[in-house]
């Protein structure tokens, strides 16, 4: 039922278009004027709801993604932080600084730096025992409120 309903007023609107069109035609022709650009209805709306879902897009993107570099950067920290385990059971201590566990492979060439592409920092603590490694956040400062929590490792 809806749809006919649709079809009807579409029809409506396509009849209405028509008649203002060729009506304009009509007076430009008489008048000696140029010929207006004129849009159809339909076209109209679909430009608004375009318009729409990308203003939503960019909202609702802003309200629920904002915090995105900072799950990912935590996500790289505790794969990182996987690492480092499997470093000190093999080695017996945590590495001097942290662009050696990248070695050879070609999928950790990245793991160094965090979401905005700055070094982690990283600095190993009582002779290879214990280690601190942190984020630096969106601005890329050390010691700021935007620093991602730092992981503590203690014996």
């Amino acid at each position: 039922m809806l749809d006919i309903i649709g079809e009807l007023l579409f029809w409506r609107e396509d009849y209405k278009f028509s008649k203002q069109k060729k009506a304009r035609r009509k007076f430009e022709k008489e008048n000696n004027l140029p010929k207006k650009f004129m849009i159809h209805p339909v076209w109209k709306l679909f430009g608004f709801f375009l318009i729409f879902a990308f203003i939503s897009k960019l909202v609702i993107g802003h309200l629920y993604f904002s915090d995105f570099g900072t799950k990912k950067t935590a996500e790289k920290m505790t794969e990182i932080e996987l690492i480092l385990e499997k470093e000190k059971s093999s080695l017996g201590i945590y590495p001097e600084k942290l662009n050696t566990i990248i070695r050879n492979n070609p999928l950790r060439k990245n793991i160094t730096s965090d979401y905005w592409n700055n070094e982690f920092f990283y600095e190993q603590n009582e002779n290879g025992n214990s280690y601190v490694l942190i984020s630096k956040g969106k601005d890329g400062i050390l010691k700021t409120e935007d620093d991602i929590n730092g992981i503590k490792n203690l014996p």
